[in-house]
């Protein structure tokens, strides 16, 4: 679990040049969703610009509750399989490919959200029902939703998250675009992100990684789908 680590965070260092960012995301672009995942896909971007508008640290927030949940359904679903079909090799090692991925994708958005909030916080009072009950309500229901999917097809449930993971990306580079002195000029202090291993200097570098990170769940999705679909085989 270390050496995955190190090596996510050197990948996610990397992404910072424009040019290996633009190489590594540009392959998976034009990746073809099924119809199920598309209409579930426009469904979550269209309610999530709907409540929360454009980017902000209230709406990252909010998305990141969310960001966090297809991971823990993954595992929880996985369990479940591997306690109904525990005699079944291939789908055991299937099973637990995605299962470390998903704890691993998980530990990652919770610190997004951590972060996140704490940042939030300090920006502008959230309202409770726009910024707490709406996020857990959407969040439980995506919860179920990954995991019925899951269950039916894993690719659709993938697949969704792909699309969900490239809003969240497309939103953070906006961000960033539009915000990027404000942000160079802002420290951030953080004892779980210390906790966690990074260190930025500022918020710029912060989000920065965060937008990182989103890519890569984006494309590890994908790369799921083919290992997935191996091992079925």
């Amino acid at each position: 679990m270390q050496d995955e680590y190190e090596e996510f965070e050197k990948l996610v260092e990397a992404l910072n040049d424009e040019a290996t960012l633009r190489a590594y995301k540009e392959p998976l672009d034009a990746y073809n969703v099924g119809l199920v995942p598309r209409i579930l896909g426009v469904v979550l971007v269209w309610c999530g610009n709907a409540v929360y508008g454009k980017p902000s640290y209230l709406k990252f927030r909010a998305v990141e509750v969310i960001a966090r949940v297809p991971y823990h359904s993954w595992t929880s679903a996985a369990f479940t399989l591997l306690t109904l079909f525990y005699s079944n090799e291939r789908r055991a090692l299937k099973l637990s490919t995605i299962a470390r991925f998903a704890h691993f994708a998980s530990e990652n958005e919770t610190m997004h959200v951590v972060v996140i909030s704490t940042l939030a916080r300090k920006e502008k009072r959230a309202g409770i029902v726009r910024h707490t009950l709406i996020p857990t309500l959407f969040a439980f229901f995506y919860f179920w939703l990954s995991y019925l999917l899951y269950f039916i097809n894993p690719r659709w449930s993938l697949e969704t998250n792909y699309l969900f993971e490239q809003h969240a990306f497309d939103q953070y580079s906006l961000f960033l675009a539009e915000n990027e002195e404000m942000l160079k000029s802002r420290s951030i202090e953080s004892e779980f992100l210390a906790q966690y291993g990074r260190h930025p200097r500022s918020q710029y570098e912060f989000f920065r990684s965060v937008r990182n990170d989103e890519i890569i769940h984006r494309n590890r999705s994908i790369h799921e789908i083919a290992l997935h679909e191996k091992r079925a085989g």
